[in-house]
């Protein structure tokens, strides 16, 4: 029965049109620091070629459920994508996170009060991302949610290669320092710029929008600023009620819209066919299969008769594969191809190694 087993393990993924999201944690470091990021794909584009990657910078709460679950509907539409961290490796070796605004306050402060090691950590996690063997490193983008957004703007104002950077309700998209020094770091931007703002977000000091609208324009960068109106900090986040906060709240349509503007980006950047063609490639894969000579029926006087192990296997490898592809077959062809593939199960375990009945 192991050898069924086995069998059954290696063949069932040949008939399967369903894509299957993978995910893991890996460590990498900045500095002396480790981090934790979460990696998700889709194993059915990868398998294929390389994706787009795409970076999570998370909020200020740190790389938690919510930014891992950004990263699998990423993975769902065929990019690579990381969750990276920025605080660092806990005790229990997970990326540190925290729901209590005050220890958030706290963590990211330590991050943002020194530049260099906010640029350390997030070109640290865009370089682990990049390293992938199953990411395209010439096609890339950051996105980021919140104080996330802001760190995706300081990845871009490094000259990252990236097509690509959303920033989601971030209340600092505008460069430090004067206007020479903001020049200098807004020149260094290679990637297309959408933000996606929350009307009512109190979180934004006033002025901050016409400072980055002048910015952009002088360094002549492509960007796109879209105002969603009742929506205020957080307004991606649909558990971002839960955290207490005044003015910080979830808004259904303005997280739809910005997603869907996204996606537009991604598209008009990295194209469809990726992905397309990839799962083209499993459906062919699989007409192909179903298109050879579906197997003669077997009589159970012919299975009875079988007293060699390899036989008995080559026939449910015959059989097996095309039987689960059950979308491209009657039902009665099968229904009989499912039911021999149970008489030869039965056979082979009737039927000693050395081929001899038990």
């Amino acid at each position: 029965m192991k050898l069924l087993a086995a069998l059954s393990l290696l063949l069932f993924p040949l008939a399967t049109a369903e894509a299957v999201i993978q995910t893991k944690a890996i460590e990498y470091k900045a500095g002396e620091t480790t981090l934790v990021g979460f990696l998700a794909w889709d194993d059915a584009v990868t398998s294929k070629a390389p994706a787009p990657g795409i970076l999570v910078c998370p909020e200020w709460w740190g790389n938690n459920e919510y930014a891992h679950s950004r990263a699998k509907q990423l993975a769902e539409l065929g990019y690579v994508a990381l969750a990276i961290d920025m605080y660092g490796k806990g005790e229990d070796g997970k990326a540190k996170t925290t729901s209590d605004p005050k220890v958030a306050g706290e963590w990211a402060g330590g991050v943002y009060k020194d530049p260099k090691v906010l640029t350390e950590r997030v070109t640290a996690g865009y370089n682990a991302l990049t390293s992938q063997t199953i990411v395209d490193a010439k096609n890339t983008a950051a996105i980021g949610y919140c104080m996330g957004g802001t760190i995706a703007m300081s990845l871009a104002r490094t000259g990252a290669d990236l097509k690509a950077v959303v920033a989601f309700h971030a209340s600092n998209i505008s460069a430090s320092g004067d206007a020479a020094a903001a020049f200098a770091a807004n020149e260094k931007i290679k990637a297309t710029i959408l933000i996606c703002h929350g009307q009512d977000d109190e979180f934004v000091k006033p002025g901050e929008l016409d400072t980055f609208h002048a910015q952009m324009k002088a360094a002549k960068v492509d960007y796109v600023l879209s105002s969603y109106s009742g929506a205020v900090h957080a307004f991606t986040n649909p558990k971002a009620d839960d955290y207490k906060v005044p003015g910080v709240a979830y808004n259904k349509n303005a997280d739809r819209r910005s997603w869907d503007a996204m996606k537009a980006l991604f598209v008009e950047k990295f194209g469809s066919s990726f992905a397309r063609g990839a799962r083209q490639g499993i459906r062919e894969g699989m007409d192909a299969a179903l298109a050879r000579k579906v197997p003669a029926p077997l009589t159970d006087a012919q299975i009875a008769a079988m007293t060699e192990r390899s036989v008995i296997v080559d026939e449910l490898t015959e059989r097996l594969p095309i039987a689960l592809a059950r979308q491209s077959l009657d039902s009665a062809t099968r229904d009989r191809l499912m039911a021999e593939c149970d008489k030869l199960k039965k056979r082979l375990a009737e039927v000693a190694p050395n081929g001899a009945p038990k």
